[in-house]
């Protein structure tokens, strides 16, 4: 079995996920680099986990998190499109076998919201894993006078935590946001797409989603 570890050093993930980050620093977009990708990586993986998944898939989960993104070294119209079958392809040459890497495929080509809806346990995973990490960390930019409305409401997340409650079946996204830099009615301007998103892949997989801001329960 091609495992997370085999693609985490597989020297051509590695190369489009920098090249991925390369252009999008070019156009101006918050940061998708090998940080977020990990993140998105180990929260699928443990979403799965907590919810008493088998560890193989919650290790494709952890794969398709890693690889969700390296579309975007194609363009960034379409990323998950582009980037589910350069995922496929590369499985491929890795000798996955083509029941694991389909689900993979799957998953990356359904986890951006314009497009995309959750088709698989996997894919719900990784769609909750991604749309949760909004955090100052993510803005590359060092002066603020060129932040667009991505970037403050981004830098105005100065924590951010995904949880799963088994018992009361939901996962909860608890955020903390510097309201002296953006009002939180700014978050759902630029999230709302994303929000509903988090809510199919929360139902998906039997859970209530749960958003928390400043310690304010808003759905």
């Amino acid at each position: 079995m091609v495992t997370y570890d085999d693609v985490v050093n597989n020297i051509e993930v590695r190369e489009l996920i920098k090249n991925a980050q390369k252009q999008l620093d070019v156009l101006g977009y918050t940061e998708h680099s090998a940080r977020h990708v990990s993140l998105v990586a180990e929260r699928a993986a443990e979403i799965l986990r907590t919810l008493g998944y088998e560890e193989h898939r919650i290790e494709l989960a952890r794969i398709a998190g890693y690889m969700h993104d390296i579309g975007n070294s194609v363009n960034r119209v379409d990323h998950a499109h582009t980037g589910a079958i350069l995922a496929y392809n590369i499985l491929k040459d890795m000798d996955m076998n083509v029941s694991d890497r389909t689900e993979i495929m799957m998953a990356i080509g359904n986890h951006d919201e314009m497009t995309g809806t959750p088709v698989s346990d996997i894919s719900a995973a990784l769609i909750l894993a991604d749309k949760s990490d909004a955090h100052r960390s993510r803005v590359s930019k060092k002066d603020r006078s060129l932040f667009d409305k991505h970037d403050e409401v981004n830098y105005a997340v100065t924590h951010s935590e995904l949880k799963i409650d088994t018992e009361e079946r939901k996962v909860i996204l608890n955020l903390t946001i510097d309201t002296k830099i953006c009002p939180v009615i700014d978050y759902f301007e630029i999230f709302m797409d994303r929000t509903k998103m988090s809510k199919r892949a929360a139902k998906y997989l039997g859970l209530w989603f749960e958003l928390i801001i400043n310690d304010t329960n808003l759905l």
